[in-house]
């Protein structure tokens, strides 16, 4: 089903781009072209075997003209101006396609290409129900709000940790939580882990636990000395009452400190809704310190 979605839209794209010219990039085989999203790439397509490449980050895709490396083949040559491929990049809300053109100048090759918002086109990907890039702006902007939870706290080895807020967006829960290192060890986050658990504790043939994966950690930072904070997302569920949702946060050393922290249904029932409207008053690029 995925495949048949992915072709209609090759070829509905492939039919508005044949109404208009296609935006070119300039290649040759002595540069590697990247070329930038601005959101995270679901599908490359390169129309030919003249181009070769890969997806090396999220959003990044390079590129290369193809040269025969046998000795015994025929040297492979291009001709200035030559269209080697036509490339379509399919992201979580977005596509764009591209003529690759060789030059025989390597000057005149891209190195970095950044695809800008006007030569895309909307795509509605029925598997990504918010774009990482609005997660992000929406987790600044619960990092940026002030705290309403005081309830949910704990304490161990030295460590306190606390929620801050939930909030319910979308499809997500957006969980914002901080860390105090009381110690003078600077604290290294080894692993995060979600788990919906049973709330009491019974014998391990009978407990059910059930690791849950989060779509998206504002803070990347491994390491702190003081003070963290996180905006955690996860996608929405209900759970009977019985269960609890635990973060369970360990160290990468020895001692191996480890501090959890326990969420009832009815915190979660109490996650207030956030308004859309404040991410205008937000710039897209943010510089804040998480943690120090």
């Amino acid at each position: 089903m995925k495949s048949k979605i992915l072709l209609a839209a090759l070829c509905a794209i492939g039919i508005a781009g044949s109404a208009s010219a296609k935006e070119k990039i300039y290649v040759n085989s002595e540069v590697t072209t990247h070329i930038v999203m601005p959101e995270n790439i679901k599908m490359v397509d390169i129309s030919t075997t003249k181009l070769i490449g890969n997806q090396c980050t999220d959003n990044i895709v390079r590129v290369k003209p193809y040269i025969e490396t046998d000795p015994e083949a025929p040297a492979t040559e291009y001709r200035e101006g030559e269209l080697l491929a036509t490339l379509t990049l399919i992201g979580e809300r977005h596509m764009a396609q591209y003529d690759i053109i060789f030059t025989c100048i390597p000057k005149y090759a891209a190195s970095i290409h950044h695809v800008p918002y006007r030569d895309t086109q909307s795509y509605v990907n029925p598997d990504v129900t918010m774009p990482e890039s609005e997660m992000a702006r929406y987790a600044w902007a619960v990092y940026g709000s002030n705290r309403k939870f005081n309830q949910i706290t704990s304490n161990a080895n030295g460590m306190k940790a606390v929620v801050n807020n939930i909030y319910s967006i979308g499809d997500y829960f957006f969980i914002d939580y901080s860390l105090k290192n009381k110690t003078k060890i600077a604290y290294d986050i080894a692993e995060l882990r979600v788990k919906l658990t049973d709330k009491k504790e019974v014998k391990a043939t009978n407990s059910q636990t059930i690791e849950l994966t989060p779509a998206f950690s504002l803070n990347l930072a491994k390491k702190f000395k003081k003070n963290y904070r996180n905006v955690l997302v996860i996608p929405k569920l209900t759970f009977p009452d019985e269960k609890v949702l635990r973060l369970e946060i360990s160290e990468n050393q020895i001692s191996g400190r480890v501090i959890t922290l326990t969420i009832e249904y009815e915190d979660i029932l109490n996650a207030d809704g956030f308004n859309a409207d404040i991410l205008k008053k937000l710039p897209y690029q943010y510089k804040l310190h998480l943690y120090k």
